[in-house]
């Protein structure tokens, strides 16, 4: 193509398509960003939030906390509480009922014992046997042998109580505004050493008078169900013990009007009572019984104690470590930025600290300090003195791996103080393995608060508190027979250990400095 061609070319282009990049004059400015600065903390958190499991282990952790922190304000129950009726009873939670949550225990018994536990409740048309499992013989005396199903809760039945006359004056003027019967007819034959101590629920006819019966109907069926029919101790006067309240539709005063049942017997305090002891506790407490987690052996409310429990692990690790963070920065950014013969001095310090084991510190302040302080106030000094070398030994590291970069260097020939150094160059991309390990602290305070208290170094049996490794203590005896002692407290720390390692990972990727910017 020669130059005529090229001429035709740009002749058959209009001349309006032609526009000039710049006039002469026009004036160039910066155009504005319309995007906003992504700080620091933002940007760690957008990264955070991309890492499912550690938000989901926030979300786990917050919901502990939240656990330990409300429970205790809301529950019916607190560590003083306590009943011996309702001893290891299994949980109990009847919308959760399905889940097993049901209060119930399978029992193997002979004939006095099924029908001991079908009578309880009886009266009321009820009984604290659910269902009956299986029915075999003895091989040595071909007796039967039930398996059934109890409500363990059921099973207390009728209990006696000594009450004051004005407290049984108080009790039946409850009944009568209630509507609700609480005392009933004693049984015939209460003064029985055996029926005195815990047969409050052997109303019926025995088969003999002996307390060897245990429970045993005197009469059964023809399928071998007991047959009951009530002992009850009869008095020929209508209003006995001064008894003006609800009875059973049964005491009618007998065909001559004079066997009318007895409902209280005078003693030296006042009365003896026989109660139906579910009636009994609403009336005493407000409410009726239920522990979601069960109870342990002294009857306390496992629920209300792992609250409690959990409360004190987070109160110690979250106040240890609030306290030696501020320590352990000052003391080791001063080792690692300094070196040398401060270095040297320093870390002989953090070794001999280090050098002594936990426990004994614990066992020494468990003998001297105990009694003066009490439990909780002994493990946060124990702590504070061990655990501050770890974030002291962390930040030295840190300041020895980024004080020779040669942002730094730069910094330094500009003429940065050494505050400005530390705190604006050097600390900052610190941070994520700072935090990271700081957080970390706090699970390894709990794990070892733990452990003291369920070696029984620190003990809290006798004070209004409550620690995790007392429950798990407690439940190690109970592990074969009431497994809930030990599965519920061993699944909180479970959770609570697993979560805070997996959100001590995430916050370690979310305030990395080499990640600043990255989408992934």
């Amino acid at each position: 193509m020669n130059n005529n061609d090229n001429n035709n070319v740009y002749e058959d282009i209009p001349a309006e398509k032609f526009v000039f990049a710049k006039r002469p004059d026009d004036v160039i400015y910066d155009k504005k960003l319309n995007t906003k600065p992504v700080g620091y903390f933002r940007d760690a958190w957008r990264r955070f939030k991309k890492n499912r499991s550690s938000v989901v282990a926030a979300v786990i952790i917050i919901i502990l906390f939240l656990f330990a922190l409300i429970v205790p304000f809301v529950s019916h129950y607190d560590v003083k509480f306590r009943d011996g009726y309702y001893k290891l009873v299994p949980p109990k939670y009847e919308p959760l009922a399905f889940l097993g949550l049901d209060g119930c225990r399978i029992h193997t018994e002979g004939q006095a014992g099924y029908d001991y536990y079908k009578s309880i409740g009886a009266e009321l048309g009820e009984s604290s046997m659910k269902e009956l499992r299986n029915v075999t013989s003895d091989e040595l005396t071909g007796n039967p042998v039930y398996t059934f199903k109890v409500d363990e809760y059921e099973k207390v039945g009728f209990v006696y109580v000594d009450l004051s006359e004005k407290e049984y004056t108080k009790l039946q003027k409850y009944q009568n505004r209630s509507g609700i019967q609480v005392i009933y007819p004693i049984p015939e034959n209460y003064m029985t050493t055996f029926l005195a101590v815990s047969g409050a629920n052997l109303w019926y006819e025995l088969a003999d008078n002996t307390p060897s019966t245990t429970g045993m109907a005197k009469e059964h069926d023809e399928n071998g169900e007991p047959v009951f029919t009530p002992a009850y101790k009869t008095s020929k006067k209508e209003v006995y013990a001064k008894y003006e309240s609800l009875k059973l539709s049964s005491d009618t005063g007998g065909e001559n009007g004079d066997e009318w049942y007895v409902y209280a017997i005078k003693n030296q305090s006042g009365y003896r009572v026989r109660v139906l002891y579910k009636e009994y506790y609403m009336y005493m407490n407000g409410f009726y019984v239920e522990h979601i987690f069960g109870t342990n052996q002294d009857g306390q409310d496992l629920f209300a104690c792992m609250a409690v429990g959990a409360r004190v692990s987070f109160l110690i690790s979250l106040s240890v470590v609030i306290f030696i963070l501020p320590f352990g920065l000052f003391y080791g950014s001063i080792e690692g930025y300094y070196g040398g013969a401060v270095d040297l001095l320093l870390e002989r310090i953090s070794d001999i600290v280090a050098s002594v084991p936990l426990i004994v510190v614990a066992a020494l302040f468990n003998m001297h300090l105990l009694k003066i302080i009490g439990p909780i106030f002994t493990l946060w000094l124990t702590f504070v003195i061990a655990d501050w070398v770890g974030i002291a030994s962390n930040v030295r590291t840190q300041f020895y791996r980024f004080k020779g970069q040669e942002y730094i260097l730069a910094a330094r020939t500009l003429g940065a103080s050494d505050r400005r150094l530390i705190f604006r160059h050097i600390l900052p991309n610190s941070l994520g393995t700072i935090i990271t390990g700081t957080i970390l602290i706090i699970p390894g305070i709990i794990s070892s608060e733990i452990i003291l208290s369920y070696l029984g170094i620190v003990s809290f049996q006798t004070s209004d508190v409550v620690s995790m490794g007392t429950l798990l203590s407690q439940g190690e005896s109970y592990l074969s027979t009431y497994p809930h002692m030990l599965l519920f407290p061993a699944i909180f720390i479970a959770l609570l250990e697993i979560a805070f390692n997996l959100f001590g990972n995430g916050l370690r990727d979310a305030f990395n400095p080499s990640l600043r910017g990255s989408e992934e």
